[in-house]
């Protein structure tokens, strides 16, 4: 059962009752139905990110993820980290409130900067675990490119390993690009030599992440979460539910 029903989104979020269910085909699909998890979502606010937010596409994933969260938890809302340099913004979208608001939270945000995911993942690991919740994490981490610091990076999921967080890594831009080859290697560190468990997935969404169906964007950021749920359970990072 969706931790949110169908007849609250429909009142709260008819724009996304689309999305909510392709989620909940995927979920079932993938054998998380009635899973609870809290949902996170990072976007990247680096200067090469600007076409992004300027054609929809961090609105589009934002709606799409809030969509996801519904079935997986219960609060009607999606905790949101922005990064460059640094962590530019840490806030949320909302069920009730999601029409044009990452254009909203833009709009307060200074300079457009560079790229440090391991400031990012450490807000997120700080929420969560400020949060209390005894559910695992699911984390949507969007960028359009390498860090700035890789070595840090590495570290921090690294050490988010025995932590009950999963971070799916989703890349926007030309899927050719080198500098994805760093998020190709991160999805593939080894277990146990560099961390206790897999516990990150990337891919690609491409050139224009709205053209990606729901259908296949929910496959693609929940297929691996199922492994992680079996692997952080087995060492005991994830209790039974």
């Amino acid at each position: 059962m969706a931790a949110i029903s169908l007849t609250k989104v429909r009142e709260t979020a008819p724009a996304l009752v689309g999305p909510y269910e392709s989620a909940g085909v995927s979920l079932r699909k993938h054998g998380l139905a009635g899973t609870r998890a809290a949902v996170y979502l990072v976007v990247d606010y680096s200067g090469s990110m600007r076409p992004y937010y300027a054609d929809g596409s961090v609105q589009g994933l934002a709606e799409r993820v809030l969509g996801l969260s519904a079935h997986l938890d219960d609060d009607g809302t999606v905790p949101v980290v922005f990064f460059s340099t640094d962590v530019d913004a840490v806030t949320e979208i909302a069920l009730a409130d999601h029409r044009g608001r990452i254009e909203r939270i833009v709009a307060g945000l200074g300079h457009m900067g560079r790229t440090s995911y391991h400031l990012a993942m450490d807000a997120v690991i700080d929420h969560y675990l400020d949060s209390g919740t005894r559910h695992p994490a699911l984390v949507v981490f969007q960028t359009d490119g390498g860090p700035v610091n890789k070595l840090a990076a590495q570290r921090y999921l690294c050490k988010a390993a025995p932590l009950p967080l999963f971070w799916q890594f989703v890349g926007f831009g030309d899927p050719g690009s080198r500098q994805f080859d760093y998020l190709r290697a991160l999805d593939e560190l080894p277990v146990p030599e560099k961390r206790v468990v897999d516990n990150a997935g990337f891919f690609h969404a491409g050139r224009d992440p709205r053209k990606v169906t729901d259908d296949e964007l929910y496959d693609r950021l929940v297929g691996e979460f199922p492994q992680w749920l079996a692997a952080a359970r087995a060492q005991g990072i994830v209790r039974p539910a």
